[in-house]
């Protein structure tokens, strides 16, 4: 394989696996989900090692964000030992990621084998709103 100094960012995600489909990460960096230094790109944007990353992934109600930083690029997809070689997620990512976990746990409401009321929902919510996950 031949080494290669840049990469258009939809074909290095799927490489990378952050996504399943080239398709899927085309939407993603359409839709603004993916940042490159910080800043909202086009799919055709090539990408160099040394970038950083911004990457949500997930539902409305899971949403996960990586701030990762690309080591090597790749346009072909393996293994995902090998895919985890391609970035590196930063220590910050990282520790928002456990402690929005942590609140999410400590958050967790539960109820008796029922539904919880409207009250119950909008208190949870409330108090979800109201965390700050940075």
């Amino acid at each position: 394989m031949s080494e290669l100094s840049k990469l258009r960012i939809d074909k290095w995600l799927w490489a990378a696996r952050f996504y399943r489909t080239r398709s899927l990460a085309k939407q993603a960096v359409e839709s603004g989900r993916v940042h490159v230094d910080g800043a909202r790109i086009k799919v055709s944007k090539e990408i160099k090692p040394g970038m950083k990353i911004s990457v949500r992934q997930g539902s409305a109600t899971r949403m996960d964000e990586k701030e990762v930083e690309v080591l090597v690029l790749s346009d072909q997809r393996g293994p995902a030992s090998a895919a985890q070689l391609l970035y590196s997620e930063t220590d910050e990512s990282v520790q928002r990621r456990e402690n929005y976990q942590v609140a999410k746990s400590a958050a967790e409401v539960h109820f008796d084998e029922q539904k919880p009321s409207k009250k119950q929902r909008r208190a949870h919510n409330r108090w979800i709103s109201d965390q700050q996950f940075d």
